[in-house]
């Protein structure tokens, strides 16, 4: 099977595993009731995930493009933000053991604390810079522009 397809194969399983995740009455009992029909929301949050997948796909070369390592690296980078040590070593022993590059976690890291504070109250802001920074980790500082240099070669 071509790897574009295997990456979209397990694109797909990851996402209906989180969505089975995100919904603990489908986990449990197969069958839905009459009242519990998908919500709009649910499926466009569905379809965002696989698009952040496959957009990790086009913009990375490499184990890290992967969505097992784009998933679990993304909450790992996150859970080192907000200091929760134990839960980020948790999920990093699972990255590692995916064969994930460990390197990628770093540069990621590195790039969301080099872009400064971040307000506690806006999730949404945290997991934006950390999803720019897993797909470009040498991201640039937003609001900063590029210093020319003054120095020429000769």
């Amino acid at each position: 099977m071509h790897p574009i397809c295997m990456r979209l194969l397990a694109a797909s399983i990851a996402a209906v595993m989180m969505a089975f995740a995100s919904n603990p009455t489908l986990a449990q009992n197969g069958e839905q009731k009459a009242g519990d029909k998908p919500q709009p929301a649910d499926a466009k949050e569905l379809q965002k995930k696989i698009d952040e997948f496959a957009e990790a796909e086009k913009a990375l070369v490499g184990p890290a493009a992967n969505p097992e390592c784009v998933w679990v690296g993304r909450r790992v980078v996150s859970l080192l933000w907000r200091d929760d040590l134990d839960t980020a070593f948790r999920h990093l022993e699972i990255y590692d053991r995916f064969g994930c590059p460990a390197g990628h976690i770093q540069a990621a890291f590195r790039c969301v604390v080099r872009q400064g504070k971040i307000d506690d109250k806006a999730t949404d802001t945290l997991n934006s810079r950390v999803h720019a920074c897993w797909l470009n980790p040498a991201s640039e500082p937003q609001g900063t522009a590029a210093v020319p240099s003054t120095t020429t070669n000769r």
